[in-house]
């Protein structure tokens, strides 16, 4: 085997997993403990993975998951300048809950290694966190969906209701006037419960979400405190939002995935801490 394909075969893995253990990986590609550090050295070394003590995270983009790989790699620089800026926003020592969405588990991944306790229904989230000592990690139970991987059902929703968390970060299918949707009826009811658990609520969307409509209203648009989005954003979508939640806009530099640039557009007084 070529050392090019072992190595998409090595990341393929970890991927997959999230986490593996060095002993699994020279198991499984069959070659030597050595040839395999010698791999994760490359990979780390291009941001797909990060050694850890006993095996490797996979650190790169979205896992391989239908939910994930229908997703434009286009959009990929504006989730990620939108993960960058939303993550600035929670402290160490905060108790966050995440949900299963594409652009939350780019913060995720900027979440590891973070003194936190981590909340989440979703398998992917869950496995950056799983083996991660700084991190107390929860993971909701209930039906897991083969498609994006994510835990739903009364389960997940019955657990919420005995839990309380500083900051809630939820993706979103759509948001109109009306207020956040989702494509799916019990991950929205899992959602409402989400919002329901949280001190604090935020949204990470990229602009192609506004203006649109699925197939569950989840919440209105003044059950959000802060809304995170990238400066594709409108001016007519920036007066909305900015009418009953804070709203940070993440440039997204053209051909720099890394570089973000945050603006705070307005921070309205709600009662809740920002």
């Amino acid at each position: 085997m070529q050392n090019h394909e072992r190595r998409s075969r090595l990341l393929d893995i970890i991927r997959v997993r999230g986490f593996a253990a060095l002993e699994e990986l020279v198991r499984e590609l069959g070659v030597s403990e050595s040839t395999v550090r010698r791999d994760l050295d490359a990979l780390e070394e291009q941001g797909s993975a990060r050694r850890t003590h006993g095996g490797v995270l996979y650190s790169g983009g979205m896992p391989r998951l239908a939910e994930f790989d229908e997703r434009q790699p286009a959009n990929w620089a504006a989730k990620r300048a939108i993960a960058a800026a939303a993550a600035t926003v929670i402290e160490d020592g905060e108790t966050v809950l995440l949900d299963g969405g594409t652009t939350t588990y780019e913060v995720a991944r900027l979440l590891v290694g973070r003194s936190l306790q981590v909340v989440t229904n979703s398998l992917p989230v869950a496995n950056l966190f799983a083996s991660e000592s700084r991190t107390d990690l929860v993971l909701l139970g209930g039906y897991v969906s083969p498609r994006t991987g994510v835990c739903l059902g009364p389960y997940a929703n019955e657990l919420l209701g005995r839990l309380h968390v500083t900051t809630t970060v939820l993706s979103a299918a759509g948001i109109s006037e009306e207020g956040l949707f989702n494509a799916h009826l019990l991950l929205a009811e899992t959602e409402q419960a989400m919002l329901k658990a949280a001190s604090r609520v935020m949204v990470v969307a990229d602009s192609s979400k506004f203006g649109r409509k699925s197939l569950t209203l989840v919440s209105g648009l003044d059950a959000i405190d802060i809304f995170v989005s990238d400066d594709g954003l409108s001016q007519r979508w920036r007066d909305i939002v900015t009418a009953s939640a804070t709203l940070r806009i993440a440039t997204v530099p053209e051909g720099a995935e890394t570089t973000v640039g945050v603006r705070l557009a307005h921070s309205p007084e709600k009662g809740r801490p920002a």
